[in-house]
């Protein structure tokens, strides 16, 4: 199918609409407003990706399934974790139909949609999955952090696994930057502070790390986030996922204290993070202080079941 552009009076936005594989188009929010383009690629399907829904003179047509996501073109923006839907709108769509993906201009973000589409059906990298689709479609250009989320997509095989280290990394840092601008965890990111390591379980992590004054357990290292000192683990500094006695929701930044003894054992801060001894910068940051703590693979709080 060849590529269809025209301008008609939709102000800055042309109607402009590629097919990317049979039945998958990628174009503009004017293509998906215009009932006469819709008709003639026989589209059956509407996923928009947009600050705004499309007008009801679209959304009432009875021949049309649609979806909509609310997201900006930001690189801090979270598509990525919105593509196990995506991938499934779109296939259920190219079941029996057409399906129109669009932003705008059908430029950054459907086109990110589209391409983790193509990556996660061809299991391609990035690169290859974005050439594909820019053969199709040159104005392409995911912005900047879409391509990283891409990147990651890949790193996770295709879909979202939620106990994967670089993407709790990725949503601690888009939950910094809601707390710097709402003061306050949102509800949204409540799921990234991890269960008490402290309290009794069924199946404990061996390795913990406890307060050394009380002996409480304060971290597993599962928890652990590591970073890299002259190419090794660094022990300088113990950075760590939020947990949940750290009580860390309702501030930016404070001291954290251990839930049993009181005795100052770190500090978090979401927005200005922490620099390591050894140079890194960590941010956001929720860090034991190691002459604070103890490392032991001794299990001690196993709850008992009959």
């Amino acid at each position: 199918m060849s590529s269809y552009l025209h301008r008609d009076d939709f102000g800055l936005c042309p109607i402009s609409v590629d097919e990317i594989e049979p039945g998958l188009f990628l174009g503009s929010l004017a293509a998906a407003k215009d009932i006469d383009t819709l008709h003639k690629l026989k589209i059956s399907h509407i996923l928009t990706i947009d600050t705004c829904p499309l007008p009801r003179t679209i959304l009432d047509l009875s021949h049309l399934k649609t979806k909509f996501i609310q997201l900006s073109d930001l690189p801090k923006e979270d598509l990525l974790s919105h593509f196990n839907d995506t991938n499934e709108f779109i296939e259920n769509a190219l079941k029996g139909g057409c399906i129109l993906v669009h932003c705008y201009f059908g430029v950054s973000r459907s086109s990110t949609v589209v391409i983790a589409y193509i990556m996660k059906k061809y299991q391609l990298s990035y690169s290859e999955a974005f050439e594909r689709v820019k053969a199709k479609r040159h104005i392409v250009f995911p912005n900047q952090g879409f391509v990283t989320q891409l990147k990651l997509y890949k790193d996770m095989n295709h879909t979202i696994d939620a106990s994967n280290m670089k993407y709790k990394l990725f949503r601690l840092n888009l939950a910094s930057d809601r707390v710097r601008k709402v003061k306050i965890l949102p509800h949204n990111f409540i799921d990234l502070i991890q269960p008490d390591p402290g309290l009794p379980q069924t199946q404990p992590h061996p390795n913990v790390y406890r307060c050394r004054k009380c002996r409480r357990i304060l971290a597993s290292e599962c928890n652990l986030i590591v970073h890299q000192d002259k190419g090794s683990k660094c022990t300088k500094t113990f950075f760590l996922e939020p947990i949940v006695w750290m009580n860390v929701a309702q501030n930016t930044e404070g001291k954290l204290h251990c839930p049993k003894c009181e005795n100052k054992v770190g500090s978090f801060s979401w927005v200005m993070g922490c620099q390591c001894p050894c140079g890194t910068k960590v941010a956001p940051a929720f860090y034991l202080v190691p002459s604070k703590v103890d490392y032991t693979n001794v299990v001690k709080n196993v709850e008992m079941t009959f």
